[in-house]
């Protein structure tokens, strides 16, 4: 999560329960942020365990896909709302119905227009799918079927994606108070034969077969296959300025910061990348404008630690890339315009990113400016990014230092967190008794997948959803019986108790009477 955090300590290995504070304490970001993991963690594993790996509510079972082609301008799908779970996640499809709007003055008053109750696979909030692009574009099921398949994570969102997040009332020049958290997801298709089915299966596959082959394919896809670790070692030059922190520091920064380290070109380590950032990518700046290479700004930032400079590296990005999940190239700044809020980046973004303003464009900035000096030269940055090299120590800035493991396979937005705190001068990274850092997975993104539908001819689509029932049921008829006859009793004793008079028993009657003969 691209957020402004101290440091993130949820750890489910650990089996903590409850986050418990304590009177007088400092309140810290990641003890309220560790309690919501824990909250979240125990949720979705609970409706994971008692539904299983996907499955939605059998009377309301969300993401019925209907396929649309044949003499439309372009195939389509349409994807009807409900609930759906997969791993846990909650995955909403409804489509919210829109406003109705003030009239204007003088006219009458217009009664709503049917609104779509399902969305169309060029118009998912999440999808962002461009006809125009052949990778984009659905198979045709009269040459071959294809899956439709439900792809879920999760990303955050900040105040320049969501100016609402932001309070106005705190005033521009303050920073926003929190991100969010965001379920992402899309509906996506997928070759059959890239399922890997057996031969005697790929003729006419049963739904089982078909989910079995897909089970195999999305585990893959959501299998872990790089590992890091982070040091913080002594670096050259380190008692140029003495005065900055103690002499016996490996980590020489002035302040604590957070590292994120995330890969930015996927694929095998030969052609991954990868870029960093001291604020865990949270310093960000909402654009205003674009004309060419020249990008006008909301703001250049609050302070000096968090604007930009000539020589920063960012990104320029929009909330549909952003879900999208693929590596843009990185830009340089080669120009700032202070007066006019301006910046110019050293080429043009990437077509088709930035340019529609409902997509909230901005840049996110990042902290390497070359690559890792080896043997007395520094490494060449590809497209803006660092190249990645296994089974060597690379240096960050003032000792910290990361570790790819060799034999990895990278993809874009996996990331690491990496606390550096001045107090200790070093990172907060696990080691073994000998003191030698661990490789760790990294910290996200996590993947989860579902199979929806076989789409094997025109306006045909088999069901490979899964839904369950509710647990509340009918009272069995022996069961109503006993319960009838309890309460039966209940009401007897009852009135045994109370007895004729309105509550009073025989006696206590009998004795009030008596009582009022001797007057």
């Amino acid at each position: 999560m691209h957020a402004d955090l101290s440091r993130s300590t949820f750890r489910p290995e650990r089996h903590y329960s409850a986050v418990v504070a304590q009177q007088g304490r400092v309140q810290l970001d990641a003890d309220l942020n560790e309690q919501t993991a824990l909250q979240l963690h125990r949720e979705r594993t609970l409706v994971a365990d008692l539904i299983g790996q996907h499955g939605g509510p059998r009377e309301a079972t969300g993401f019925r896909i209907e396929y649309v082609g044949g003499n439309h301008d372009i195939d389509t799908l349409y994807i009807h709302g409900g609930r759906y779970y997969v791993d846990g996640i909650l995955v909403d499809a409804d489509r919210p119905a829109p406003g109705t709007p003030v009239p204007d003055e003088g006219a009458e008053a217009q009664q709503p227009a049917d609104a779509k109750t399902y969305w169309d696979y060029w118009d998912q909030p999440d999808g962002f799918r461009d006809p125009e692009k052949p990778g984009d574009r659905l198979p045709s099921p009269t040459s071959e079927p294809f899956l439709v398949y439900l792809h879920v994570w999760e990303r955050a969102v900040n105040a320049a994606e969501d100016p609402a997040l932001r309070e106005v009332a705190l005033g521009a020049a303050l920073p926003d108070t929190a991100v969010r958290s965001k379920v992402v997801w899309q509906v996506l298709s997928l070759s059959l034969s890239e399922l890997e089915l057996d031969d005697s299966d790929a003729a006419e596959p049963s739904k089982e077969v078909v989910r079995a082959a897909f089970a195999r394919w999305a585990q893959h896809r959501s299998a872990v296959a790089s590992r890091l670790a982070a040091r913080s070692e002594r670096p050259e030059h380190a008692d140029d300025d003495p005065c900055l922190v103690r002499p016996d520091a490996r980590y020489r920064g002035q302040e604590n910061q957070l590292y994120r380290v995330e890969v930015h070109a996927g694929g095998e380590a030969k052609d991954a990348t990868f870029k960093w950032s001291r604020e865990n990518g949270s310093v960000v700046f909402p654009v205003d404008e674009l004309d060419g290479s020249w990008v006008q700004l909301a703001s250049l930032g609050v302070d000096d630690k968090l604007d930009l400079d000539v020589g920063d590296h960012v990104e320029f990005t929009d909330t549909a890339y952003a879900s999208r999940l693929e590596a843009l190239p990185l830009l340089r700044v080669e120009e700032l315009d202070l007066p006019g809020r301006r910046v110019r980046l050293s080429a043009e973004p990437a077509p088709g990113v930035g340019r529609l303003p409902h997509l909230h464009p901005f840049l996110r900035r990042w902290d390497h400016h070359e690559g890792p000096r080896r043997k007395g030269r520094t490494t060449a940055l590809k497209g803006g990014a660092v190249p990645v090299t296994e089974g060597e120590w690379l240096p960050l800035e003032d000792g910290v230092e990361v570790y790819f493991a060799q034999g990895g396979s990278y993809r874009t937005g996996d990331h690491w967190l990496i606390p550096a705190r001045t107090a200790i001068g070093g990172v907060e990274w696990p080691a073994d008794p000998a003191r030698r850092p661990l490789l760790r997975e990294p910290a996200g993104v996590a993947r989860h997948f579902a199979p929806l539908a076989l789409v094997k001819g025109e306006e045909s689509a088999v069901d490979l959803r899964l839904a369950f029932g509710p647990l509340a049921s009918s009272i069995p008829a022996a069961d109503e019986a006993t319960l009838a006859a309890e309460a039966q009793a209940a009401r007897e004793e009852q009135a045994a108790e109370s007895g004729p008079s309105g509550g009073r028993s025989q006696t206590t009657a009998a004795a009030e009477a008596a009582a009022e003969g001797d007057k």
